[in-house]
């Protein structure tokens, strides 16, 4: 017999479903409190709220787990290629060599914006933010494709607004980067694959062809699928609510974008290369910012530190480290940024107070230092995020709009305002 749970609300019981996850993971379904009790959850932040069942990704932040489509990260990091990675997380398997060789040709058909579009990048100013201007491009792709955006698309359409959307976001990255440093735009080569080909529209020039570092695109491969998904995180939940409106994948999508800018989600690599670098102009006193962090008094934060969901070590990070040590020893790279680090991480877990309160370093905290290394300008990070969170984006929207018991989201309040009182006229309010 399936489990119930019982609440005891004055001098009444009301008995609510079970729900159990394939992991054991056990949920109370509140779905019908408010029409039994009239009463509603309380969950600022909804960190104890499910909105959603989803086969997509596990994640156990009380043990460092984190699998996508059943499969742990540390095997996918090992093995697979970005592309792999984005069809096991949309289509839920891993691909055929037939599949996996159609998809990743459909990318390089699809690779080019239309020319129009390049208008809109001339529209925007040298400091326009690449974030801004990946949003606003995505959203603007919905009317390039009008025959995509209709309530209710069809299995070939979403198959086509996949491709279209995951080819064409390197580019307008791309493109957003040349806009920001005034240079021209470098428009995509057929023969080259996903990770080369964002490389080359990045870094060549009408006169340099960029080198294609096989270290680079491994480390840059490494880092997109560490990225792809996270389980209902704050973009992704973002992009279901708004597509439980039914809105198009582009404009879900967007808003994602827009969730993932700021500093507390996927900026938050940008803010750690920005602590490095105080911490260095201030002489690499370390102990000082360890001291900061922990002083009730202080605004200083230890970026890179803790997570709102694991509890122990961030398994991501556990890779990102190494191959951020992998590819500067291997190109011969000596980064000051990288030696602080590690000597800020081995300090701060030697200190009670971070151990007790499981502040181990995340996802973020070294992989600003590989972006560094490739060459990626500060401002560009979570551009690179955003582009490696794509795939499960669109998986958790394809998910959603496939699931015939989806609903559109609404969460509630509850009310701290003025009581009813009557509307005063101009002439007598207080002057």
């Amino acid at each position: 017999m399936p489990e119930k749970a019982n609440l005891i609300i004055g001098d009444q019981t009301y008995e609510l479903p079970m729900l159990v996850g394939t992991e054991n993971e056990k949920a109370i379904d509140i779905s019908k409190l408010r029409s039994l009790s009239g009463c509603i959850t309380f969950d600022p932040g909804f960190g104890n709220t499910g909105a959603c069942q989803s086969a997509i990704t596990y994640l156990d932040g009380e043990k460092g787990i984190l699998r996508y489509r059943g499969i742990p990260i540390e095997q996918i990091a090992e093995k697979s290629t970005f592309l792999e990675t984005a069809y096991l997380l949309i289509y839920g398997h891993l691909p055929s060599q037939t599949q996996l060789t159609k998809f990743s040709q459909s990318f390089s058909d699809h690779a080019s914006i239309h020319e129009d579009m390049k208008n809109f990048f001339n529209g925007y100013p040298l400091s326009g933010h690449p974030m801004g201007i990946l949003s606003a491009m995505v959203c603007s792709l919905s009317g390039y494709y009008p025959e995509l955006v209709n309530p209710g698309p069809t299995k070939e359409d979403i198959d086509k607004i996949v491709v279209q959307l995951l080819s064409k976001v390197r580019t307008i990255c791309a493109f957003s980067y040349k806009k920001s440093i005034g240079e021209s735009f470098v428009y995509p080569r057929p023969e080259l694959q996903y990770i080369p080909n964002f490389l080359h529209m990045m870094f060549s020039t009408p006169k340099r062809e960029y080198n294609i570092d096989d270290d680079v695109v491994d480390a840059l491969r490494i880092l997109l699928i560490l990225h792809a998904d996270h389980e209902q995180n704050c973009s992704t939940s973002t992009v279901r609510l708004v597509g439980s409106s039914l809105a198009n994948l582009f404009a879900s999508i967007a808003a994602g974008i827009c969730a993932l800018w700021g500093p507390l989600h996927g900026g938050a690599n940008q803010e750690v290369i920005e602590m490095l670098q105080m911490i260095q102009k201030d002489g690499g006193n370390i102990a000082k910012y360890i001291n900061m962090a922990k002083d009730h008094n202080s605004n200083f934060r230890l970026m890179g530190f803790g997570h709102r969901v694991y509890k122990n070590f961030d398994p991501r990070a556990k890779i990102i480290k190494e191959t951020a040590h992998n590819l500067l020893k291997k190109k011969g790279i000596k980064d000051p940024f990288l030696d602080l680090a590690v000597k800020l991480e081995e300090i701060a877990l030697k200190d009670s107070y971070f151990v007790e309160r499981k502040l181990y370093p995340n996802v973020d905290f070294y992989s600003g230092i590989i972006y560094r290394a490739i060459g990626i300008p500060l401002n560009m990070f979570p551009v690179m995020f955003a582009i490696g969170r794509m795939p499960g984006w669109i998986a958790h929207w394809k998910e959603m709009i496939e699931d015939p018991a989806t609903k559109i989201g609404r969460p509630r309040q509850i009310y701290t305002g003025e009581l009813r009182h009557d509307y005063i006229p101009m002439d007598q309010r207080p002057k």
